[in-house]
């Protein structure tokens, strides 16, 4: 494009003119001279990811060597033990939140084709933890993590008049406001990436999704601290949501959010 304001390439620093013809990059806000352009290796396009994958991955790991436990503890009976016994539950978890990943992933799939970018079972560098899903919309970037709970999701509110408000995420008797907190991470991290790549402004919003939870007919979604809960359906909702970013912007960030969080 022809530069309406003059700058400097951010490869070799070459003054750019006002009117002078070079790359634009919108979400990084940068240009780069057309012989630097032309010079650049072509790159690789970040892999987008599989919702579930590094779930899956696990519990086939924790499951093969059960097995392999057992055959080698007892060469003649392994098999008949193992036909009769099931995973730990622990094993089992992480197959049922691979399917939960899944399910999901499937269900924000369907948002691809109206231009909104969707990423999968994203790692975050030097830690151990994993993002669900990431997608960017109009309205800015939205995480979005699987949960497969039984029981109704519910906001429990006490005090606030005399005493100081609290709010808590139950999903049945079962008290899960850890995480909330878990999603604040989450967020925090997905900003600060854009934050050094010059994107601080863009919104990121979070949601603890709940897949197959016992959801009422009607109504049941809420907000706690910031973070949306809901069932994999209004993930589409806030995904859509208005905004000021384009199509074009959005897959630039998401590129970005590719490369700066691998997939598992």
């Amino acid at each position: 494009m022809r530069l309406r304001y003059a700058g400097h390439c951010q490869s070799c620093g070459q003054d750019l003119p006002a009117g002078s013809t070079a790359v634009w990059d919108r979400a990084a806000r940068t240009v780069t001279c057309l012989s630097c352009e032309e010079a650049a290796p072509t790159p690789v396009a970040p892999e987008f990811g599989t919702a579930g994958a590094s779930a899956r991955r696990e519990y086939e790991r924790r499951h093969d060597k059960r097995e392999t436990r057992i055959r080698t503890e007892h060469p003649r009976l392994g098999g008949v033990i193992l036909a009769l016994t099931e995973d730990p539950q622990t094993t089992q978890a992480w197959a049922k939140g691979a399917r939960g990943e899944r399910l999901l992933g499937e269900q924000l799939e369907k948002l691809v084709a109206s231009g909104i970018p969707i990423l999968h079972d994203r790692r975050v560098p030097g830690t151990k933890a994993n993002i669900d899903h990431i997608g960017v919309g109009a309205g800015g970037v939205v995480i979005v993590d699987a949960k497969r709970y039984t029981g109704a999701p519910a906001l429990k509110i006490e005090g606030g008049l005399f005493s100081p408000r609290v709010e808590r995420l139950m999903v049945g008797r079962r008290d899960c406001t850890k995480l909330v907190e878990g999603m604040k991470w989450q967020i925090e991290v997905v900003s600060a990436v854009l934050a050094q790549n010059g994107l601080g402004e863009v919104p990121v919003a979070g949601a603890l999704c709940f897949v197959g939870a016992d959801w009422p007919l009607i109504g049941g979604a809420f907000e706690i601290d910031g973070v949306h809960v809901f069932w994999p359906q209004k993930a589409g909702a806030l995904l859509r949501r208005p905004g000021s970013i384009d199509s074009d912007t959005a897959q630039s960030i998401a590129r970005l959010l590719a490369a700066e969080l691998p997939a598992a």
